[in-house]
């Protein structure tokens, strides 16, 4: 079995990489170290590489379509991971989730219309509604004292979870729910009873579940994705659901997803908009590289999640040792933690400066997830080797000290 190094320091300056290249024009400064925009600093799969590789030896790069390969591996994946029983006919490639979800509220909803999102949450959920001329509805979610029980690799203090009291309060009038699956910030994977309840709310409200599971495939070892669309025929019947090898593989810059609608009357309003607008029909290194990802990654995935979930303790241990008061909300998927330093006394722009310019470290505003709410609160991406994290942690810890 082939051992994959994920402790690699791979200098990616240079090849017009957002996370690095763009510092200078995101933060006013290049000499920082990124821990802030979603992807991950680990190579990307050695079998998807040979795959595009492959293609790139026939020497045309005409129009392509996606193949009976890529719907093979695409349904056999999401079928043995997350029950999802379902053929070619039911999925729509898309050229990225935000572009899908873009779509979405273009294709089912009006302008004028109610969009609820539970929040902090990854920021195009707060700017594609009023982008696209809705009107936002916000949900805050509290932060529960963690119970995993038993089985659990973590002892992580805190977690997300959703008011249902507000929760259902606001979605009063609202058109559609778009539905973080597990979670961004934080990565705080939602039960199946919490999916059941967001059900029946949706259901007796009319409104249709748009649930973005980009980070499905970065649950952690003990703990378990459940996809919205399977927690009951209800679910099924009033949502879209959308997942990619993006995150998972570390192939962001190919912009292939991939979109799952149950309903036949959902699936055609929203795939008939697409195809009538030709706006999601792929291109041939991202149907060559989901194919290969879905196809041969189950071990490099397994190897990469155990390589995350100890960057998680990693983290965990240093915020107990060097900086016991941030609180953090831990990720049970995926490789962002949320941190708030509200208890250090300082103001939100101390903190942000200290962060930048004194431990030189690129973090996420908490603000850009929800507003003034989330001042004091940063989110941090670990998906980088261990060295790298240790490093920019040890400088932080020194700029609060």
């Amino acid at each position: 079995m082939k051992q994959y190094n994920f402790d690699e320091i791979i200098d990616r300056k240079g090849t017009d990489c957002f996370k690095w290249d763009a510092l200078q024009a995101m933060y006013g400064r290049g000499d920082v170290t990124p821990m802030w925009v979603a992807d991950m600093d680990f190579r990307s799969p050695d079998f998807v590489m040979e795959a595009l590789r492959r293609r790139c030896d026939h020497e045309v790069l005409g129009y392509t379509m996606p193949s009976e390969g890529y719907w093979r591996a695409m349904t056999k994946w999401l079928q043995k991971r997350y029950s999802i029983h379902t053929t070619k006919e039911c999925l729509h490639f898309i050229p990225g989730i935000v572009a899908g979800i873009a779509y979405a509220l273009l294709a089912l909803t009006e302008p004028g219309d109610k969009i609820l999102v539970t929040t902090p949450v990854y920021p195009p959920f707060l700017n594609l509604p009023k982008n696209s001329g809705r009107e936002l509805v916000c949900s805050p979610l509290k932060i529960a004292n963690v119970s995993n029980g038993d089985l659990a690799p973590l002892r992580s203090p805190s977690r997300f979870s959703i008011d249902f009291d507000d929760f259902e309060r606001r979605i009063e009038g609202c058109k559609v729910f778009i539905m973080s699956n597990p979670h961004n910030p934080a990565g705080t994977v939602w039960g199946e009873e919490v999916l059941l309840r967001v059900a029946d709310i949706c259901e007796r409200h009319h409104v249709i579940v748009i649930s973005d599971e980009i980070h499905a495939d970065l649950t952690l070892p003990g703990h378990k994705h459940v996809s919205y669309s399977t927690v009951s025929d209800t679910a099924a019947g009033h949502s879209l659901t959308f997942m990619a090898p993006s995150k998972t593989f570390n192939i962001a810059g190919l912009g292939s997803s991939v979109c799952y609608v149950a309903d036949a009357d959902l699936r055609q309003r929203f795939f008939g908009w697409l195809n009538s607008l030709e706006v999601a029909n792929g291109n041939i290194f991202a149907f060559t590289a989901a194919e290969s990802a879905f196809r041969d990654g189950e071990e490099w995935l397994r190897q990469m999640l155990e390589y995350l979930l100890e960057n998680v303790r990693t983290l965990e241990q240093f915020l107990q040792e060097r900086m016991p008061q941030v609180k953090a909300v831990l990720p049970e998927a995926s490789y962002l933690a949320w941190l708030d330093f509200s208890n250090y006394g300082m103001s939100h722009e101390e903190i942000k400066d200290k962060l930048l310019n004194e431990a030189k470290v690129a973090l996420n505003d908490g603000t850009t997830f929800g507003g003034k709410m989330y001042e004091h609160c940063f989110r941090l991406n670990i998906g980088c080797p261990r060295q790298m994290l240790l490093d920019a942690l040890n400088r932080i810890a020194d700029a609060m000290a």
